[in-house]
């Protein structure tokens, strides 16, 4: 066993300082570190310092714990502790360690809390300190919600920071030589007289030396990393195609498995008939798990083809059965017995209305699938002793807890090894394949089960982004917009969500309206109510979960206004944002796309702005009517981060979230018929082609008061910005998603 102090059995608990009130659950529970969990399993000559650095006589390891699904956050997390810790990219390995509560994420209150993220006054401070609390409490490692850049900044550069001055002192109690003598660089200690120890030769020493707890952080103009392009870590195997992912992971002796339950989400199993399938090679088992049955083969091709052999008597779906039922049930939401919340009564709304001729308008947003390259899979063996699971995902504790409440064993006794996610989009924050292939590994004890779904049934069994509806109504006076009256109607997908993992949260559900009445827009009379619908199909956060549809009714019908009262539509966004941040942002995009410059015949520009995620962000969308369909020219995004740690990795992110929103937006919708969703795989929900992709600019603005994280914020202004776009073009107004129910696009 390794030597470790007990420093090093104390989780790095960094934020404590914006938590130190506790008023909720008192200020000890609310300060107690979590033990580190590095400090467990120490091997002969390894020691840690804190969570995520870890140190032997061969190697430096640095722990990422949030899950990369694409977005480069290992990367992120890695250069972060390397900035601080002297060593350089090639110089350690990385991984995503055990899950743990010492990893809680400190970034998920801004989002939570029911106050503008503009809003930093007391009040909203204190609500965000509540929460943070009970996030740490909980111990609610996560990934998600754009908050592993916030999450990790301040902390993981402390912890490069704390391990880098015990080094030193290390090397100052092996050498004599006053530690304001050394400096460290690429991951080592240097003497004066041009001796060099390297971070590896001073493990040992390191595990009995002090630990330094109080350190300071370095000038941003010290930084050799944060701030200038970076390579990222993955980039060479994920170009050569040697990227291991989840559904990659081979374990010895596993046998594989596939699952068919009722596509009526929720709705049980009467009966099946798998007689042909037992028959079928390959086939070793079929055994039953919760609303369906999983075949268990020699391989998955196996699996896959016996599973379609078997006959179900599915039982009906606990929603509404058909797409129109759907859309009916959120318009007769639209009253005060499901009224969620009134975020916004600025001003005078029903004077305001009474004053002018009212404009109104109707909008829809539709159930949308997370869609990811990488089917749902994963392996889970069961023993007597504990489980151990592979395969990629975002919640490793709640993973912990659900796999643990199928096969009888505590969490602590879940083993979890995270994996590369090929895409997630929010879909990895669900654990029900993951309850499955715990259900189908328990009955085959000892033996590894690599569970996969088809592509079939991952569309089947998506839980969608939640529908919504938006009704407007709005007046505009002496050429500037004087009223907006905007109400949203959507099934609560925090319910939905939290829900299943056995949680049911209080208070209204900010995701409603999230994209709407955040937006910090000085509108003189401004009313924006949301409505909780009953539930219907179980829905999940999707990329930038509320935001693409408010944000798209909200943005659509400013539009709409402004024209209506002859302004220019960017001048009188500029005109009516109260937030500098945010008008700055307008103002950057207007610069890129020269806006009010001249076009040429059938093009047109529209523009749109989406806070979200505490991200101000503009998108300027230009387009050409052609006698084929409505082509997509140029892209300006603007967005304001507070600090941007890569400019590569960031341009890719806001790029890809342009292209993202931009190509749902066009083609893309789930629909419901006998229960069931009638898309099924990626040839029914295209999205964008490659030929069809624009050229899409991007600018980083680094005035915001806080860092925030980009892998959600440039989603949701697409929508708007292309509807915009498209009546600037063609005089064509489009309020429903898909557009491509109203134009085509080449």
């Amino acid at each position: 066993m390794g030597r470790v102090r007990t420093f090093s059995r104390r989780a790095f608990l960094v934020g404590s300082a914006s938590i130190a009130g506790g008023v909720a659950f008192g200020v000890f529970k609310v300060n107690t570190p979590y033990p580190n969990p590095l400090a467990e399993n120490l091997a002969d000559g390894e020691v840690t310092f804190n969570p995520w650095v870890l140190i032997d006589g061969n190697k430096v390891t640095l722990i990422t714990p949030h899950a990369d699904k694409g977005q480069g956050v290992m990367s992120m997390q890695a250069a972060l502790i390397a900035e601080e810790l002297d060593i350089e990219f090639g110089q350690f390995e990385t991984s995503f360690g055990d899950p743990s509560p010492a990893y809680w994420n400190t970034a998920m209150a801004d989002e939570a809390a029911p106050f503008m993220a503009t809003d930093q006054g007391r009040t909203a401070e204190a609500a965000r300190t509540v929460i943070a609390s009970l996030v740490k409490l909980l111990g609610m490692q996560g990934t998600g919600g754009s908050t592993a850049v916030p999450d990790s900044y301040v902390k993981l550069r402390q912890a490069g920071a704390m391990a880098r001055e015990t080094l030193k002192r290390a090397a100052s109690e092996m050498t004599g030589v006053s530690v304001g003598q050394l400096t460290t660089s690429g991951g080592a200690v240097h003497l004066p007289d041009g001796r060099t120890l390297n971070y590896t030769e001073l493990a040992q020493a390191a595990s009995g030396a002090d630990p330094v707890l109080r350190v300071d952080l370095r000038a941003p103009s010290e930084w050799r990393m944060i701030g200038k392009p970076m390579q990222r870590l993955d980039i060479l195997a994920k170009s050569m195609g040697t990227q291991a992912y989840g559904i990659d992971a081979r374990v010895e002796g596993m046998v594989h498995a596939t699952v068919k339950t009722n596509p009526r989400q929720g709705g049980m199993l009467n009966g099946y008939d798998a007689e042909a399938a037992k028959a079928m090679p390959g086939v070793l088992k079929i055994v039953p798990i919760s609303n369906g049955v999983a075949v268990v083969a020699s391989n998955t091709w196996y699996a896959f083809q016996a599973a379609e052999a078997i006959g179900f008597d599915w039982g009906p779906a606990p929603y509404p059965a058909g797409q129109d039922q759907h859309w009916e049930t959120l318009s007769a939401s639209f009253s005060d017995k499901h009224l969620d919340s009134n975020w916004r009564d600025d001003g005078d709304v029903e004077a305001a209305l009474g004053r002018g001729e009212a404009i109104s308008a109707e909008y829809r947003s539709p159930y949308v699938a997370h869609a990811p390259m990488e089917p749902l899979n994963a392996i889970v063996r069961v023993t007597d002793a504990m489980v151990e699971v592979w395969t990629g995902h975002q919640m490793p504790t709640v993973l912990q807890r659900a796999v643990a409440g199928v096969t009888g064993h505590k969490p602590s006794q879940v083993r979890f090894h995270n994996a590369f996610i090929g895409g997630s989009f929010g879909h990895r924050l669900e654990a029900e394949y993951l309850v499955q292939a715990a259900q189908v590994a328990v009955q085959m004890k000892g033996v590894p089960v690599k569970m996969t779904y088809s592509r079939e049934e991952d569309f089947a069994h998506d839980f969608p982004r939640h529908i919504s509806m938006g009704r407007a109504t709005g007046t505009v006076a002496g050429g500037r917009v004087e009223a907006i009256d905007l109400q949203i109607a959507a099934p609560s997908v925090v319910q939905s969500q939290m829900g299943r993992a056995g949680l049911s949260p209080p208070g209204p559900d900010p995701q409603i309206a999230a994209g709407s009445w955040n937006n910090p827009y000085a509108v003189p009379n401004f009313r924006m109510r949301a409505y909780r619908a009953p539930p219907l199909a179980p829905v999940s956060s999707w990329r930038s979960v509320g935001a693409p549809g408010a944000g798209f009714f909200f943005d659509s019908f400013l539009d709409e206004l402004i024209h209506a009262a002859g302004a220019d539509p960017m001048a009188e966004r500029i005109r009516l944002m109260r937030h500098d941040v945010s008008r700055k942002v307008l103002e950057a995009v207007a610069e890129m796309s020269s806006w009010g410059g001249e076009l040429a015949p059938n093009q047109g520009r529209g523009v749109a702005f989406v806070e979200s995620f505490g991200v101000p962000t503009a998108e300027v969308v230009e387009v050409t009517d052609t006698e084929h369909g409505i082509r997509i020219d140029r892209v300006w995004v603007a967005c304001d981060v507070g600090q941007i740690v890569d400019p590569v990795n960031f341009e890719n992110l806001v790029q890809g979230g342009a292209v993202f929103g931009l190509g749902h937006a066009m083609n893309c919708e789930i629909t419901y018929s006998d229960g069931m969703a009638e898309q099924v795989n990626y040839f029914d929900a295209e999205a964008m082609r490659m030929p069809q992709c624009p050229e899409i600019f991007v600018k980083g603005l680094e005035n915001g008061p806080k860092i925030r994280g980009i892998g959600e914020p440039p989603v949701p202004p697409a929508a708007p910005a292309l509807a915009n776009a498209i009546f600037a073009a063609t005089g064509q107004r489009i309020r429903e998603m898909p557009f491509s129910r109203h134009v085509g696009f080449v």
